[in-house]
Parts: C-alpha cells; structure tokens; sequence
C-alpha cells in the first residue's frame, strides 16, 4: 500500500512530496527469488582482487595528470578534468563502492586499504564517510534518517522544479553528500577510520604541495566535484533511484558507459545480489532476464541528465520513502 502526501498543494503538475510506502524493499525477496531460480549464480559471489589493481593503476594516471597538466592555463587543464579526470574519479568511486561490499579481499581491513588508497586523488576525505553511509543505504533504503541517497524534505523544497536550482544542485552535489546530509542522518559522522582517511588525505595533499605546489591539487580538486556532479558520469545519481515509472524504487542503466564506470549501471541487480563484484554483475541480468526485462531501465545518462535539468516536473520529490526503522534493524 502507498499513499501520496503532498505538502504544497500550489504546486500544480509537479511532485510536491515524497511518495511514501509502508513495504519493505523489493530487493531482499528478489534476490531469495532469483537465486531460487538461478542457483549457478551463487558462484559469483566471491572477491575480485583484480579490483586492486584497477585501483592502483588508476590512481597513479590521475596523480600523473595532476603533475603534468595541472600548471598549464585553466582553459588546458578544466577540460581534462571534465572529460578524463572526472572519469577516472568516477570509476574510482565504483570501486570504492565494491569495496564497502568487501568484494576486492576477503578480508575487511584489506577493503578498507582499497577505499583509502582510491581515496587519494579526491582531495577531500570522503571514502570512510561513503563506506558507512552507503552501507545504511542497503540496509534502510529510502528511509529518511538514515539513508543519505535520500534528499532531506528542506533540500527538495528548497531546490524544486526550477531548472537553475537543479542545475546548481548537481554541480554542487558533492558539497551537498558531503556536508549537509550528514546533519540530517541519525548517524554520527566521526569515528576511527574516518579520522584515518582525514590524516591519509592530509598528507597526500601536503606531499603533492611541497613537492609541485597548489595547481595539481586545483586540478584533483575539479575532477572529484565533477565526478559526481554536473557531467554525465553524474546522472547516475538521479538514474539510481529516482521515480521514473510508478511503483519502482530502483533503476538500471544498460549503456555503453558502464564500459568505464565497472558496471555500476547494473543497480537493480546490485542491490538484489550485493555480494556479486562489478565484473560478474553483467551475468546476472543475463542468467535472469525474466526478473529484470519487464523493469523500467536507463540507456542513456546524458538524456537522463537534460531530462532531469530541463523538466519541471522531475524533482528531488520523485522518490519513494519509507518510515524509519533505526540503525539496529
């Protein structure tokens, strides 16, 4: 059963709150349901310790970028950070995200060492904050305290249908995960290895300072705010779980970009089997189409993201949201 609370009856056409539901989420069921029918799948589920590697060798092509662009003119180096280090963030992020899943190790610290080392070129510290947060989000999707995918009730009102707020709202998405969703959460922020990633970045960023000066890290810097924000690479954010067909919580993305951003397209079926790593996820939608053709799925994230800036009615409303169960759930 669902019901539609609408909080500002002015606005006519347009999303004016949340959907709210008192199910649970589809994916534990699914997953049961999939596996009851697909028992070969089960063999995925294991560590991709390649995973490490893409990490290393993409860490160091941004480093190196940094070092040699990054005391060239702003018109040189903010369209590298577009087009190439914002790509490079963005993959790191996808395996970052493995990582919370501990599908790199079998051993958790071993994935935390991962996390950190992806860290590195982000500037800000950000992997141990994502690694908790995102964790929470699997166990409490769309629950307004305690899953941060979910926009606040002040931040979708604030923002609305207006295309120049949106617009902003993407650019500065980063600042918004980072700061102001964190206060709403009923989680603390801190704790010891999120104090870790502020020492590890503290650092790095000293180190590259010393050794090259300001410019590399104004080029890091760029690359990580666009990785999540105004690009492309981006929109997966409103493609993830953003309202695009009535009832469905949670949307795939079958397009060519997930060629350089590992698989993270696959979110129905990442959520339904969050044990299977980025490569295999492909095989899942393969094995079981019959639970995933039927769903409504993205092709493309930069028409999704033109959608989502230039239509009034799209807004950070169009989401599901159920009550809040707490932490101990």
């Amino acid at each position: 059963m669902c019901r539609v609370v609408c909080g500002n009856a002015n606005v006519c056409g347009v999303a004016a709150s949340f959907t709210y539901v008192d199910y649970p989420h589809p994916h534990v069921e699914r997953g049961r349901r999939i596996l009851a029918a697909h028992p070969e799948l089960r063999a995925l589920a294991k560590p991709f310790p390649v995973t490490a590697l893409w990490v290393a060798a993409l860490v160091a092509a941004q480093l190196a970028l940094a070092v040699l662009i990054g005391h060239r003119p702003w018109y040189v180096w903010l369209p590298v950070a577009y087009v190439v280090g914002a790509t490079i963030d963005h993959a790191l992020w996808v395996l970052i995200h493995d990582s919370c899943h501990n599908l790199v190790f079998g051993w958790r610290t071993g994935n935390r060492l991962v996390a950190l080392l992806a860290n590195v070129p982000f500037v800000f510290p950000s992997s141990m904050s994502f690694w908790k947060y995102h964790l929470l989000h699997h166990g409490h999707l769309n629950e307004v305290d305690f899953d941060a995918d979910v926009p606040g009730v002040t931040e979708s009102q604030v923002i609305g249908g207006s295309r120049v707020r949106k617009t902003v709202w993407l650019a500065a998405f980063a600042i918004v995960l980072g700061t102001i969703r964190p206060q709403r959460l009923k989680v603390p922020l801190l704790d010891g290895w999120t104090v870790v990633n502020f020492a590890v970045q503290g650092v790095v960023i000293a180190a590259l300072v010393w050794g090259f000066g300001w410019a590399p890290v104004w080029y890091l810097g760029a690359s990580s705010l666009l990785a999540v924000g105004l690009h492309p690479l981006g929109a997966r954010w409103i493609q993830e779980h953003y309202v695009f067909a009535p009832g469905q919580e949670t949307y795939s993305y079958y397009g060519p970009l997930n060629t350089v951003a590992f698989n993270i397209g696959y979110h129905n079926e990442h959520h339904d089997l969050m044990t299977i790593p980025w490569s295999r996820l492909p095989r899942v939608r393969a094995a079981a189409p019959e639970f995933y053709d039927h769903l409504y799925a993205h092709r493309s994230w930069t028409k999704l993201l033109l959608r989502f800036l230039r239509d009034r009615n799209v807004t950070l409303f169009n989401r599901i949201v159920r009550a809040s169960h707490g932490p101990s759930r």
